[in-house]
């Protein structure tokens, strides 16, 4: 019964104290939590203060990797209230996977999926620039 102690919380003394990273430049922020045997990542998207269409991109592909996340192992189904997505790792993955793989597995995640993102909107507004033209193309 090794349950996640920054999940469940049953003691303050076995909670650190949280650290928060804020990106001066934007939205994005990241919220380290860790206990005894546990840490929670949590971060915010920029895309979470952006246009509609790059909002709407950015939930619905965090929603299809967080149906996903038991392939992703520590990627939770649900983020903690306010996030856009979050991690749990725990004293098994740590044990099971190395430090350095998790480090940058996070590292990696965060940046496929805002490149992602982008690459998906840039696609949806070429593929209406095109539509538009052959629409109008009827008309002159």
């Amino acid at each position: 019964h090794n349950k996640p102690e920054v999940e469940i919380q049953t003691s303050k003394e076995l909670l650190r104290e949280p650290v928060l990273i804020q990106n001066s430049n934007g939205p994005e922020r990241c919220l380290i939590e860790s206990s005894i045997n546990s840490v929670r990542v949590s971060y915010i998207f920029k895309f979470e203060e952006a246009d509609k269409v790059e909002k709407m991109l950015g939930k619905e592909f965090l929603g299809y990797l967080q149906k996903r996340a038991v392939d992703f192992e520590i990627l939770r189904r649900i983020p903690i209230e306010g996030h856009s997505f979050s991690f749990l790792i725990t004293n098994r993955h740590v044990d099971r996977l190395s430090k350095k793989k998790i480090i940058a597995f996070i590292t990696f995640f965060m940046i496929f999926i805002e490149s992602e993102i982008s690459d998906l909107k840039i696609s949806i507004n070429a593929r209406g620039r095109s539509i538009a033209s052959e629409y109008m193309k009827q008309y002159s």
